[in-house]
């Protein structure tokens, strides 16, 4: 007699494959900018810590699994799209969107565009996005807080440029802390309005950018 999976063990095979999912997209988002969109498979499941067998078993194709990838990349932006137009300030809905869509890098697939045929599924999550994204630009501009010229597309451009991975080499924590400070001046730069004064504490965040490590990028080794 077969046997059959209670609940809870076929909870924690779906709960797994998401899991695996999301280091395989965070790999991809790595390998795709640095590498171009002709990578290979196998350098996105090492950098994830899988192995090709299980990427095979959930995708019979390197374009499923890309077509995958795209969606849940989305559907990240989606959940802070979803939290944003649901803030009672319209302003920090706006800021805390961005500021996470930075963070997950959720337009570092932007690349795939054009290289990987477009499923229905992926039109249909895209479009619900872009709809989010006008309603979150909205209510900052209804606020007054935005600038009333700056579009949804506007947006999602800003969130793809800061989505890009600098190489191998650079120090991660100095790449953050050069990121974050660059996205502060760029969200003071969208400002409405409504805004007449700065805040006396509203400085950069981090650290002002390392000289030494800026230039450094540019020697060579051995």
């Amino acid at each position: 007699m077969a046997s059959r999976l209670s609940p809870e063990s076929v909870h924690g095979r779906q709960s797994e494959a998401r899991r695996n999912d999301l280091a395989v997209l965070d790999a991809a988002r790595d390998v795709f900018t640095a590498r171009g969109v002709d990578a290979p498979i196998s350098d996105v499941a090492a950098r994830a810590g899988v192995g090709m067998g299980t990427l095979y078993r959930r995708y019979g194709s390197k374009t499923e699994l890309l077509q995958r990838l795209c969606v849940l990349a989305m559907e990240q932006s989606l959940a802070a799209a979803t939290a944003a137009v649901a803030a009672d300030d319209p302003w920090n809905g706006f800021t805390t969107y961005i500021r996470t869509c930075v963070e997950v890098r959720s337009g570092a697939l932007a690349a795939l565009a054009g290289r990987v045929e477009t499923t229905d599924e992926m039109r249909r999550t895209a479009a619900r996005g872009m709809g989010l994204v006008e309603a979150i630009v909205a209510r900052a501009q209804a606020d007054g807080r935005l600038r009333p010229d700056v579009t949804a597309l506007d947006i999602s451009w800003l969130i793809e440029q800061f989505s890009r991975r600098a190489p191998d080499s650079i120090d991660p924590a100095e790449e953050a802390n050069v990121r974050d400070r660059l996205l502060a001046i760029a969200l003071d730069g969208l400002r409405g309005p409504a805004r007449l004064s700065r805040p006396v504490d509203d400085a950069l965040p981090g650290r002002p950018p390392s000289r030494q490590a800026y230039v450094a990028r540019w020697s060579t080794s051995g």
